[in-house]
Parts: structure tokens; sequence; C-alpha cells
């Protein structure tokens, strides 16, 4: 057989080889654009043969299962895992108390019992002081400007160098959007009616609600109806209309504030342990991140679908009374925002550091948003009435 035959014989073979050699190449330069973390080669042997076996995750989540809004990160997650590796890794999701109580999640997962888990960052301030970044800063940045900075701006390297001596990382795992300030069995006319005031409310939210005069208590979304129903507490903030109309609040509280304050784009997040994800082959980790972002960009979209026709729900069938939070409130508020703040970074180093990026940030986006989303939607306000589109 001639060099020519021979050449024309195993040149298909060859051109197959070099296209697969550059799909992993690509997908691993993907992984490490995206995570900022390298990975094995393939030609190590562990990992092809790990690449074959079929990996099964617990992943425990600080809501009940299957909740909805909240609950629909963690199931989107495990869904596109499953789905784009074909089967090969599965992804368990146990609901809160099916394996570990709710807010033992970020120490399970720190600790193996669960490669995974979702929450929210704040819940673990007594641990993680300046966690509470990564969920929500009182009159802080939208879901949309949160996503920029986690993304672009440096704010993910940060989280991640935080949860490091944990074992963790951390990735976005969905927005609630602008939040509700709450519900209440109280009318709120001056700063003098939040003194005394028992509500659930965490995070850094709750420090800023004890300074303005209110107690702050943590109860679980699980107990809240029966919290407020029988007293135990005066008000509480859960999330906003979707979620608080499956949760019943409106047959236990009476009024109904806005605009989220404490919670102006509300992030959560999904923790894997870093062990679980380092032992994976190359391509399970770029599906494992590619999963946990388009899970964060999901819970958002489908709150920012759901909200509106649930609170006209709420008003129009229910008769919640709709109630804008007082001037006179929100600045006490965001003065005691600024104390409980200037305190949290002058006490821990590493809330200092994330502080410095989160206002930069901050700062920017904020100008830009004066001449683009604000100055956007005050202009659509100007002409609605000579609008085609109508709202229904």
């Amino acid at each position: 057989m001639s060099v020519t035959d021979t050449e024309k014989r195993w040149s298909p073979a060859i051109i197959l080889a070099l296209v697969a050699a550059l799909l992993l190449v690509l997908g691993l330069w993907t992984y490490e654009r995206m995570t900022g973390q390298s990975v094995q080669s393939s030609a190590d042997p562990t990992a092809v043969a790990a690449s074959s076996q079929k990996i099964k995750w617990k992943m425990v989540t600080t809501w009940p299962k299957n909740f909805p809004g909240l609950g629909s990160a963690a199931e989107t997650f495990a869904r596109l895992v499953d789905e784009m590796s074909s089967g090969r890794m599965t992804v368990h999701v146990y609901g809160a108390g099916e394996l570990v109580p709710p807010f033992e999640v970020f120490d399970a997962v720190s600790q193996g019992v669960a490669d995974a888990g979702h929450g929210a960052a704040y819940y673990w301030k007594g641990k993680v002081p300046a966690s509470v970044f990564f969920t929500a800063i009182p009159f802080g940045m939208t879901a949309q400007e949160m996503n920029g900075w986690f993304h672009y701006g440096g704010g993910i390297e940060l989280w991640r160098e935080l949860y490091e001596p944990f074992n963790l990382v951390p990735f976005s795992g969905g927005s609630t959007g602008v939040q509700m300030a709450g519900w209440f069995n109280k009318e709120l006319n001056s700063p003098d009616d939040l003194v005394g005031l028992k509500m659930r409310i965490p995070g850094l939210a709750g420090e800023v609600f004890a300074r303005a005069g209110g107690s702050s208590v943590r109860i679980a979304g699980g107990e809240l109806y029966t919290s407020l129903e029988t007293g135990v507490i005066d008000a509480a903030e859960w999330v906003g209309p979707f979620n608080d109309l499956t949760l019943g609040l409106h047959q236990v509280a009476k009024y109904y504030y806005y605009p989220g304050w404490h919670e102006p784009g509300a992030m959560l997040e999904i923790i894997i342990n870093k062990t679980s994800l380092e032992t994976l082959p190359p391509d399970l980790q770029a599906i494992v991140t590619a999963a946990a972002r388009a899970a964060n960009q999901d819970m958002l979209d489908e709150f920012t679908a759901r909200n509106n026709t649930a609170l006209k729900e709420l008003v129009d069938v229910h008769g919640v009374e709709l109630r804008r939070l007082p001037d006179s409130v929100l600045q006490a508020l965001a003065k005691a925002s600024n104390e409980v703040l200037g305190e949290l970074i002058a006490a821990d180093p590493m809330a200092a550091k994330i502080y410095k990026s989160f206002s930069h940030f901050y700062g920017n986006v904020r100008d830009y948003h004066q001449i683009s989303e604000r100055a956007y939607i005050n202009a659509r306000e100007v002409v609605a009435d000579e609008l085609l589109i109508q709202s229904p």
C-alpha cells in the first residue's frame, strides 16, 4: 500500500481526533474563564476513569422541597446537570429538614455531608460576617446590578476568597428582584412606630431594624404563618407577592408595605463542596458552572413574570392593604443602615475589602442607571397614556 493510500485511509480518523482535541481545549478554556479555577488535564488517568462513572450528588436547601420561587433554582440546577451530562451526573435535592435543618446547610456542605447547597449567604452572618454583601445590603444594588458586580466587577472572586477557608465554592444562585418591605399588623406612620416592633427580618437588615428601635427575630420561612398568627411577631418580611401569596401571609397580616429597602436585589447562592467539585472530570465541572449560571437567571425571570399577577390577586381578591413606607421611616432606616454597615467594615478586614469593591461598582452603576434604567422608566410614565401598549 502506498503512502498516499495510507494517508487517505487514516485522514478521517486523524481529523476526528483533532476536532475532539480542539473541543476539549475549548471546554477547559471556557471553564477556567467562567470560574477562575484550573482543571486537570484529560490525560490524567484518574480523570479519564472518573469521566465514565455515574456521579450522584446530594444538594441540601434552606427551603421546603419544591417550594415555588425560592426553591426553583435548586431544582433547575439539578435538572440541567442531569440533562447536560446525559445522566452521567445526577443531583438529588433535599428540602429543609429532610437531611439537615435549614440553617445548617452551610456546615453540611462545608463538611461534606452534602455536595451542594442552596440558600442565602446572609444566613451565615454569625459565622462569616462579610457574607451579607453577597445577598443584599440595605439600600444597595438591584438584581441586575448585583449580577454585574458578581460576574464582571470582581464580586465572585471576593466571594470565593471569603468561603475558601470553609472548603466551599459559591455561585450566584438566583434572585427575587426588589422585594416587598413586609407584612405588618400595625400601621407605620413615623419612625416611632418601629419602636418595640417584633419583626422577622434576617441579615444586616435585621441589625438595622433593631438599631431603628425594633426587635429582629430569626425565623425560618415555614414558621412565619404561625408566628404572625399567634402574635409571636408583629411583622415579617419574606420575599414578594409571588412567594408571599404561596405562604398565605395575607391571612394573618393586614398591611403590605413597599419598597424592599432591606433587599433591593436579594441574591441567593449555590454552594459546592470544593473537594466534590475538584474531583469531577473537566466537562462535568463546566456543566456544574453553566447549570448554576442558568439557574441564577431563571429564578429572576420567574419572579419578574409572576410577581405582579400575585400582587393583583392579593389586593383585588383578598383585600390586602398596600402601603408605601413613609419617607421619614425610610430616612430613619437609612441612617441606621449607615451606622451598622460602618461598624461591620471597621470590625472585619474582609468586610472592608469587599465593601471597597462593592461601593466602587455601586457608584459607577448607579450613575449610569440614572440616565438609562431610571431615566427610561420615568420617560415611559410621562408618555404612558399615549402608548398603544397598555397595562391590563
